[in-house]
Formats: structure tokens, C-alpha cells, sequence
């Protein structure tokens, strides 16, 4: 320490651990022995984990975090809406947060549509990783003449039917 600092100040300055002293020395030279944490049985984060544990935070960090709650909502589909509906109505697609759900019917799928912001709300709630923002109803997959996005409306090729 300088001269021209006065004794109060210099030892303020050393209680507050500004200023080198032999004993912080020491116990600096003390905590680089005992960085080998992973060799002391009681320091923090040696307590044992579960395998579900480990899983979850293995599939967190490699961020399949998503699709596993993709795949769930599907596996998991007669819980959220209930064995009836489950029944007559499965999910066939899911992108860009919208769920299309098949139907066995038109009028299942009209009475799914309206109960459409209940069924919402569950996946939400179920499944959030899952993305889910709405559901579409679709009915029995029937032949359809329509092809592509910008097929023209009429009775297309039906008309040269003899």
C-alpha cells in the first residue's frame, strides 16, 4: 500500500477485500484446490436422477420438445375429446398450427365444428408444446374431381358423359 493513503482508508480498503492481502492470498490459492467439485460426495448437483428426468432434459435440449407433443396429441386423442368422438373422428394432419381432423360423417364433423373452441382450449392445455392454434373438420374422404388449387368451377369432365 502507498504511503500517502491514511490507515482508515487502507483498512476500509482491506475489509471490503479491495486490496490484496495475504490471507485473501490464501484463500484464493485455498478455492482453486477445491474447484474439483465433482469429486466432493455432497456439492450441489451430485444428488442421483430419475431416467425420466434425464430423458426430459435430453429431449429438451435437443429440441424434440415439439414433435414428441405432436406425436402425443394423436396417441393421446381419445382422452382429450372422449371415447365416443374419438371414435368417429381422428387426426389426419397437422401443420402450421392446424389440426385436420377426420370425420366418419358430415354431421360428426358439423358437431365438432361447433364445438370447436372447447376442443381447441383442451389441446392448448394438454399440449402446448404441440402448437396447436385451431382445428378443421373434415368429413368421409370421398373421390372428388377437383384437382389442384385452382381447378375451375363447374361440372368439369362429367358433362361428356354420353
Amino acid at each position: 500500500m502507498s504511503d500517502d493513503v491514511p490507515e482508515t482508508m487502507a483498512t476500509y480498503l482491506r475489509l471490503r477485500g479491495l486490496e490484496p492481502s495475504a490471507r485473501a492470498a490464501r484463500r484464493r490459492r485455498r478455492r482453486a484446490f477445491d474447484d474439483d467439485d465433482d469429486k466432493l460426495p455432497f456439492a450441489p448437483g451430485r444428488d442421483p436422477k430419475g431416467v425420466g428426468d434425464v430423458l426430459a432434459d435430453l429431449t429438451r435440449q435437443s429440441g424434440w420438445d415439439t414433435q414428441l407433443a405432436k406425436e402425443d396429441l394423436v396417441l393421446q386423442w381419445e382422452q382429450v375429446t372422449g371415447e365416443e368422438t374419438a371414435r368417429h373422428a381422428h387426426p389426419v394432419a397437422l401443420s402450421e398450427g392446424l389440426l385436420t381432423v377426420q370425420c366418419d360423417s358430415t354431421a360428426w364433423a358439423k358437431n365438432l365444428q361447433l364445438m370447436r373452441g372447447e376442443i381447441v382450449t383442451q389441446l392448448m392445455r394438454h399440449f402446448p408444446d404441440a402448437g396447436v392454434q385451431n382445428v378443421r373438420f373434415i368429413g368421409p374422404d370421398v373421390p372428388s374431381w377437383k384437382w389442384g388449387p385452382r381447378a375451375v368451377p363447374g361440372r368439369g369432365p362429367r358433362d361428356t358423359y354420353g
